[in-house]
C-alpha cells in the first residue's frame, strides 16, 4: 500500500503505479484503504479529491478484510511497535503476512518499525531491488 506520497516521492509513486498496470508487481490492500486516502485527498486536495478517487477506485485493487487472524496480527504488531495506529499496522501486517512490502512515505513509522521487516520508505524504493 502506498500513502502519504510528497513531492520528491511523486515519480517513485509513478513508477510503482506503471509497474502494476503492466503486472510487474502486485498490489494488495486492507479493505479500509478508501477511507484512509479519501481523507487525505479530501483534507489535502479537496478541488482534486473527487476525480482521483474515482481514478483509485477504478484500479479494482485487491483488497484484504479484517479477520480474526489477521486483526490478531495487527494488534500484536501495535503491540510490539509502540505508538504506531491502527492503521499503519493493518498494511504492515498486511505486508508481513503476504511476505510482500508495506510501501510509505512515513518516515516516523518506517523509523520505528524497520526491524519488523517488510516495510520500505517510498524514497528508498528501487524497482529493480
Amino acid at each position: 500500500m502506498l500513502e502519504k506520497g510528497e513531492g520528491n516521492d511523486a515519480s517513485t509513486a509513478l513508477e510503482l503505479q506503471d509497474a502494476f498496470l503492466t503486472g510487474e508487481i502486485e498490489l494488495q490492500v486492507p479493505t479500509l484503504w478508501k477511507y484512509e486516502v479519501g481523507n487525505v485527498l479530501g483534507l489535502k486536495q479537496p478541488q482534486l479529491a473527487d476525480e482521483l478517487i474515482k481514478a483509485l477506485l477504478d484500479y479494482e485493487l485487491k483488497e484484504v478484510p479484517l479477520t480474526p487472524t489477521y486483526c490478531q496480527a495487527v494488534l500484536k504488531l501495535m503491540q510490539e511497535v509502540k505508538g504506531v495506529t491502527f492503521y499503519d499496522s493493518c498494511n504492515h501486517a498486511l505486508a508481513i503476512q503476504t511476505m510482500g512490502v508495506y510501501v510509505t512515505a512515513d518516515k516516523n513509522y518506517v523509523k520505528r518499525a524497520s526491524r519488523k521487516g517488510s516495510i520500505r520508505l517510498l524514497a528508498d524504493w528501487d524497482m529493480l531491488n
